[in-house]
């Protein structure tokens, strides 16, 4: 079985991911998750989306994965009995300690290993067969005979991510972060000093990766023995997750169903690349990075705002959508929907009407509530962008 695994930093984005074709989502709580900035999920905030996630036929993996100080270690236990009690599919884990004992405590859910444990090699990966451990999230440094080879010696499930943020040193070790500003990157505070600028001989220059991307190889995966498919992001967007879960589930529909074509890849590749302000490359998997696949400064960066609205309702009989602006649109715009459900379809915006029905030439106020007429049938949750040239 193939698995579209998806980020999500909160319940809404838990919501589009499920509904925009993700398989199953990971989610951090406030405790023991490498993302302290997001918003994460209390217990009561775990106990719904394990709920929806199985009204739904989903399924939902928590991350346990910080670096464990002694201090850390406090409530631990119970956490994980608590995790096991509400029926989570599995925990995301990078410290033996955490390993050891759910070992100890024998239980249900299924384990596995973070890619901060930096895993690109056979014989590392048996070592965490030993301790418990059923699926492996590979380092993003793993090369493709890497893949081949570590799922033919340990027939282990595999997990690879595709799409999202790369980090400058080797999956989750650097220390920069500490080092620079006392945040710890293992434990959740990451500073993401690669993408600081620095002056050298009065020229400024960053040491950033771009944004990983593996549209193109995607069957190449599958071929190698790849079962998971993982997009990076639990601090990104609705929009972000929304476009780029629906273009990888697509993607891989298309290959299941053998019908893929170049004109498809094409397509998606534009997709993916517009929905985020950071150029993406496929980095390690075909072959080791070159000197195009770094950022040397980062003034090439703008902010994405090709998200223009999220469906509220829609009336078929009048044809009429109501939409929550999320960016600025107005009469005569060239835009698109996209949705689960439906092909993606563009139109020009003829009229808006705001939340008294009157005509209005623009909808500019953050989340305002605006009607437009389309010619297209919509659903509730289809979101509104730019149209892609």
């Amino acid at each position: 079985m193939i698995e579209l695994l998806a980020p999500a930093g909160d319940i809404e984005k838990a919501h589009f991911a499920f509904l925009y074709g993700a398989d199953a989502i990971y989610i951090g709580g406030k405790d023991y998750s490498l993302r302290a900035n997001a918003t994460n999920f209390s217990k009561e905030d775990i106990i719904k989306v394990c709920k929806l996630s199985k009204s739904l036929n989903k399924k939902v993996y928590v991350t346990v994965n910080i670096v464990f100080h002694d201090e850390d270690l406090k409530g631990l236990k119970d956490y994980l009995i608590f995790l096991s009690n509400v029926k989570v599919d599995g925990v995301i884990v990078s410290d033996i300690v955490v390993l050891k004992l759910i070992q100890k405590l024998k239980l249900s859910f299924k384990v596995i290993l973070s890619t901060q444990t930096s895993v690109l090699n056979e014989y590392s990966a048996l070592f965490y067969k030993d301790l418990g451990v059923h699926q492996i999230v590979l380092a993003r440094e793993t090369l493709k005979e890497d893949i081949i080879n570590i799922k033919k010696k340990t027939n282990l499930e595999i997990e690879c991510f595709i799409h999202g943020a790369m980090c400058t040193s080797i999956s989750g070790k650097c220390i920069l972060s500490n080092y620079m500003t006392k945040r710890d990157s293992n434990r959740g505070g990451c500073a993401q000093i690669c993408r600081w600028k620095f002056n050298k001989d009065q020229k400024p220059f960053t040491m950033t990766s771009k944004d990983l991307n593996y549209l193109d190889y995607i069957q190449a995966m599958i071929e190698s023995g790849v079962n998971t498919f993982k997009v990076e992001g639990r601090m990104r967007s609705i929009y972000y997750i929304a476009t780029v879960v629906l273009s990888y589930r697509r993607i891989i529909d298309k290959i299941i169903n053998q019908t893929l074509t170049n004109e498809d890849k094409k397509y998606y590749l534009k997709v993916l690349n517009k929905v985020a302000n950071r150029e993406s490359s496929p980095q390690f998997f075909k072959a080791l990075p070159t000197k195009d696949d770094q950022y040397y400064n980062l003034d090439n960066e703008v902010s994405n705002q090709d998200f223009l609205g999220i469906v509220l309702d829609f009336d078929p009989k009048t044809m009429i959508a109501t939409i929550e602006e999320r960016n600025l649109f107005k009469v005569n715009d060239n835009v698109e929907f996209i949705g689960p459900n439906i092909k993606t379809s563009k139109m020009k915006i003829k009229q808006i009407y705001d939340d008294k029905d009157n005509l209005i030439k623009v909808a500019n106020k953050p989340k305002m509530i605006v009607k437009i007429k389309t010619n297209i049938i919509l659903n509730k949750y289809d979101l509104m962008r730019k149209e892609i040239s």
